[in-house]
């Protein structure tokens, strides 16, 4: 029988580390061709927007959906898991607080393979609960000397600032302005509401790694021209995806700064085919969109903990 598991329960189950690893393996299987994503579809409805998205991953032997509507500002998500084995389903999960995990865990896999392997410090712009699990994410794959947060409110900034060196057990201290938290940070972690640029390209030291997170709509931008311009390489968790929502991407494109043959794909890096930075100079960039991929790999690691420790409701 089908197994329901709320968001409670996800996260009863699952720790970033799991994340990280499942949302690797994911990405891995993209590369070696044993699975397929599909770009996020959005119908537009009078008071708000459904959308739904999809992949498969035959290794691990998933596949499915993440559907979730935003009506009057409110998002609903949820996950269905199915077998590519006997194309039964196996599971409904309640996905807000597996979203967040896995695009942390995206930002992490990214991280790891395309940041220079020294103490760094963190510059994080943003702080909603998404940069919660971004830095968190970072963290665990690379060795973390320091934190600055900033965010447009002193007290969310402070608190963020607060409420992170607590959990993670490293001193994360609130920036007065958006440049002097990118001022000497080794990697940047942007993940904001934005809808116009919150990093200048002008503020970014050579051999910086970028994660920017925030903005999955054309008609949104968290990084300027000269941002992505400046950047040596350039990853995205899917092309298809990134090329209809991507806007910072699409904005340089459009201007002659990028040209889209320039932009590589997160499973390339992971599968080896193509380097994550070039040389230690190098400002790397990577484009998270969050795609369907990345919840179907951590969505079967929670049903398999599901199973194992009899968690869930069948039905």
């Amino acid at each position: 029988m089908p197994l329901y598991l709320t968001d409670a329960e996800v996260d009863q189950l699952i720790t970033m580390q799991d994340a990280i690893e499942s949302v690797e393996v994911g990405f891995e299987a993209m590369s070696n061709g044993e699975a397929a994503n599909l770009p996020r579809q959005r119908l537009r409805l009078p008071t708000g927007v459904f959308n739904i998205m999809s992949a498969a991953i035959p290794a691990i032997g998933v596949m499915g959906l993440k559907a979730y509507g935003v009506v009057k500002g409110r998002p609903t998500f949820h996950i269905q898991l199915s077998s590519t084995k006997t194309g039964g389903l196996l599971a409904i999960i309640e996905a807000s607080r597996l979203g967040q995990l896995r695009t942390g865990a995206a930002s992490g896999v990214a991280t790891k393979y395309m940041a220079r392997d020294v103490p760094s410090i963190i510059g994080v712009i943003g702080s909603g609960n998404q940069a919660q699990t971004q830095l968190e994410a970072v963290c665990r794959v690379k060795d973390v000397s320091g934190v600055k947060v900033f965010s447009r409110t002193a007290d969310r900034r402070e608190s963020f600032a607060e409420e992170m060196s607590s959990r993670l057990g490293i001193r994360v201290s609130p920036a007065e302005t958006a440049e002097s938290c990118v001022s000497e940070s080794d990697i940047l972690l942007v993940i904001t509401g934005a809808s116009k640029p919150v990093l200048n390209g002008e503020w970014i030291q050579s051999g910086t790694h970028i994660n920017a997170a925030g903005a999955n709509s054309p008609n949104r931008r968290e990084l300027d021209v000269e941002a992505v311009n400046r950047s040596n390489v350039i990853v995205v968790d899917d092309i298809d995806q990134a090329r209809i929502e991507c806007g910072d991407i699409n904005h340089a494109v459009d201007r002659g700064f990028v040209r889209w043959e320039q932009v590589r794909a997160l499973s390339d890096v992971v599968g080896g085919t193509t380097p994550g930075r070039n040389s230690d100079d190098d400002i790397t960039l990577f484009e998270s969109q969050g795609v369907a991929l990345e919840d179907m790999a951590l969505a079967a690691r929670v049903y398999q903990l599901a199973i194992e420790q009899s968690i869930g409701v069948n039905f």
